[in-house]
């Protein structure tokens, strides 16, 4: 059973997101390699309810998949327009209600976030959790498909034998909501299962 949404305000003292941080500027993954900088896209309508089974394969953006955004592009969808934000985590996952101050269900959103590599790091393995269903693109490759509803725990999913090239990786996570909570977290591991923090987060292109 997925955990309850607490309401929270828009402003927490010490809380877990802030949003429009680290702007312009380069940033690490933490100590245990989960990515904690990234742009958010949300939140976009899905029309339906308990859908995301069906939905998380299906673009809610044009050409989700190659999405290059950087802060403050605006994306209009059917009616309405968003815009790109820049998202600071200070735990090792993002909660899209924390974000945007309020409880979205069925909903969909993107993070996407820039990993920059002196050199190419090959034969890694991708660890995800997600709530709800969530959708993974590397380099504008889909690598991870989650299609049902539950609550986030670390590595809950592991895509193994990833690469992640010399230069610039663009990571494109979707998660949809159906109800309650809202969340995901991604990070890198080597073969061991070491966790790989040799690399640089940056929020443009």
């Amino acid at each position: 059973m997925k955990h309850q949404f607490k309401p929270v305000l828009f402003v927490v003292i010490g809380g877990l997101l802030v949003a429009g941080a680290a702007h312009g500027q380069d940033s690490k993954p933490d100590a245990d390699g989960f990515i904690r900088n990234w742009l958010m896209l949300a939140p976009i309508p899905l029309g339906e309810e308990n859908a995301g089974a069906d939905l998380i394969g299906r673009e809610q953006i044009d050409n989700e998949a190659s999405v290059k955004p950087k802060e403050g592009d605006k994306v209009k969808i059917k009616d309405k327009q968003l815009a790109w934000k820049s998202v600071r985590c200070k735990d090792y996952l993002f909660d899209l209600n924390e974000i945007l101050g309020s409880p979205h269900e069925n909903v969909a959103g993107y993070m996407v976030a820039y990993v920059v590599c002196d050199k190419e790091l090959a034969g890694l393995a991708l660890l995800i959790g997600s709530n709800d269903q969530a959708r993974i693109y590397l380099n504008g490759k889909a690598v991870f498909t989650y299609t049902e509803p539950r609550a986030i725990e670390k590595d809950s999913d592991k895509v193994d034998k990833l690469t992640l090239n010399k230069g610039v990786n663009t990571i494109v996570f979707k998660v949809i909501n159906e109800v309650n909570n809202w969340q995901g977290c991604l990070r890198f591991t080597d073969k061991n299962g070491k966790p790989v923090t040799d690399f640089s987060v940056k929020l443009s292109p």
